[in-house]
């Protein structure tokens, strides 16, 4: 390896320490009072350096959230092409299993992005986080017309399935960490599986028996599976 990959590797590698440090004093102490000396600290780098790579904090955290939402993005694209060869629910299940595996890190970067958007801050970095967020949202839809087609879910707007598994994983989230719940859900773990699980069977009318369905021939309300 000549001297100049292994220069830019190093640079990659420094980097991803610096986010993967941000992020963890993110989850320990939250937004607001972690300091780019802390992160630097953590490295165990100078202030200085951390500037080499990113212009501010914001940029930082915009970074950690686009990183996870191309991650999710990923994921998807497989699950996508999974639910063409047949795995119907694949998609749903790398979209829940995506956003709540982890539900302290998404509630998290719900804080931050809208902290930095009420801010007016990065609006380049938000927008291209949109794009991102907008290619699933499409990819997605596209799942949801075919099944509609197929007369596997009630028929509706495509965008309200992907509206509702946005609403399950941002209720899910906020109960999660609910201190107001604290008393009541014995099990967080076995919770949030099964609102997963809501989510994957949502509005799912392909095992219904014919006299399901009303006069009309509407579809009776979703089913939750």
């Amino acid at each position: 390896m000549d001297k100049a990959k292994e220069k830019v590797q190093r640079f990659r590698a420094r980097e991803q320490r610096i986010l993967d440090a941000a992020l963890e004093l993110l989850l320990e102490h939250g937004e607001e009072k972690v300091t780019v000396e802390q992160i630097a600290d953590r490295v165990d780098i100078g202030k200085g350096t951390i500037y080499k790579h990113f212009v501010s904090k914001t940029e930082i955290y915009m970074r950690l959230l686009m990183d996870y939402e191309r991650s999710l993005a990923e994921r998807l694209k497989v699950a996508v092409g999974n639910a063409e060869q047949g795995d119907i629910t694949a998609p749903a299940r790398a979209y829940f299993e995506s956003r709540m595996a982890d539900p302290g890190k998404d509630r998290l970067f719900q804080r931050l992005e809208e902290k930095i958007i009420a801010l007016n801050q990065a609006p380049e970095m938000i927008a291209e986080l949109h794009t991102i967020r907008n290619a699933i949202a499409s990819a997605l839809n596209r799942v949801f017309e075919r099944r509609m087609e197929q007369g596997m879910i009630k028929r509706v707007p495509a965008y309200y399935y992907y509206s509702t598994y946005w609403a399950l994983v941002q209720g899910a989230v906020e109960l999660y960490h609910s201190k107001s719940f604290a008393d009541v859900i014995e099990d967080r773990e076995g919770l949030m599986e099964f609102i997963m699980g809501v989510g994957v069977h949502i509005g799912d009318i392909s095992s219904r028996k014919p006299q399901e369905t009303s006069h009309s021939g509407d579809i009776a309300g979703p089913s939750f599976g």
